[in-house]
């Protein structure tokens, strides 16, 4: 009888051990969802406004550099927010005027009422940002998936657009191997974006950064994870990408119309990068007719955040002769 209740209170210790374990592992992987507000009291800053356009959507917009230069129109990437253009709008901010957003389900714009998170309704968006100034055309600047916005965009308004820069940008048909690692694996399964709703943990993020990056021990901090990792969690943010995600296979592909593609173009690419291979931009250059491609070899992903000393010089001298030789 003895030995019967030392082995149940045994189980008993091992299985409240367990429930401690797990809460434990819960309370660190499960992460809530946080308010608009306390994500603005903390990410937008004194040159950060609001403005609710006519489809409903509000949007963070931040509007720098100098007002009388030709305007550049910032496109960040999936997951991304308009903070990844800080450093090369610092380089940029005296030769030109740098308009940069929170596109639709990210950063601190956030989920729209229309919840199509589509290129195509990337791009509407984007229209509607570029309609609150008097600009008879811009020019696009698009990181990753910003860059499948940018060229949506140029071939659905060819006529507003005078040039293009694409920075590791989407738009070509990859091979199902070069699909990226890390927090982007949970995308390509139901499961995995079922999970997404709840698990995020941060240091998953900052794998997936530092995978993204040529040296990541000196560009990935700790605070911008947390960004990151803040920003997703925004009320009806990680919804939003789910949806994104989950739906990218309806999107009309690029590939095929890319010689359709009338504004001169800046092909950015870092030569390290793992999520969109250097060979994409290769063959992107290739397909739009009388576009530029520079290799940068010490850099991956974020070519524009790794090196903006380099990529400032080289889209001030592109846009130099693309937009005072028209």
């Amino acid at each position: 009888m003895r030995k019967l209740l030392q082995s149940f209170g045994y189980a008993v210790l091992v299985t409240i051990g367990l429930i401690v374990v797990l809460l434990l592992f819960s309370s660190l992987m499960i992460a809530t969802d946080l308010t608009k507000q306390e994500l603005i009291d903390e990410y937008a800053n004194e040159k950060s406004f609001f403005y609710f356009l006519p489809s409903g959507a509000e949007v963070h917009i931040r509007d720098e550099g100098n007002k009388d230069k030709p305007p550049l129109i910032l496109l960040h990437g999936a997951n991304g927010s308009l903070h990844n253009w800080e450093k090369l709008v610092s380089e940029l901010e005296n030769d030109y005027r740098l308009i940069s957003f929170d596109l639709p389900g990210h950063g601190l714009t956030g989920a729209t009422p229309q919840e199509d998170y589509s290129n195509i309704a990337m791009a509407n968006f984007t229209r509607e940002v570029i309609g609150l100034y008097d600009f008879d055309a811009v020019t696009l600047v698009g990181h990753s998936a910003g860059g499948g916005v940018a060229l949506r965009y140029a071939l659905m308004y060819p006529r507003e657009v005078d040039a293009m820069v694409l920075v590791s940008s989407s738009g070509m048909q990859r091979d199902e191997g070069d699909s990226p690692g890390g927090a982007y694996a949970l995308t390509r399964s139901s499961i995995g974006l079922s999970l997404l709703r709840y698990f995020t943990p941060k240091f998953m993020l900052a794998s997936t950064l530092k995978g993204q990056v040529g040296d990541p021990d000196n560009f990935v901090t700790d605070e911008m994870v947390t960004r990151y990792w803040k920003l997703l969690r925004m009320a009806g943010s990680r919804d939003a990408a789910i949806k994104r995600y989950s739906e990218r296979h309806l999107e009309p592909p690029l590939e095929p119309i890319l010689r359709a593609v009338n504004p001169t173009t800046l092909l950015l690419w870092g030569s390290q990068d793992t999520v969109i291979d250097p060979k994409y931009g290769i063959e992107m250059n290739t397909q739009i007719i009388g576009s530029l491609l520079k290799l940068y070899p010490q850099a991956g992903h974020l070519a524009h955040e790794e090196m903006p000393e380099r990529a400032a010089i080289d889209i001030r001298q592109f846009l130099t002769r693309a937009l005072y030789t028209q």
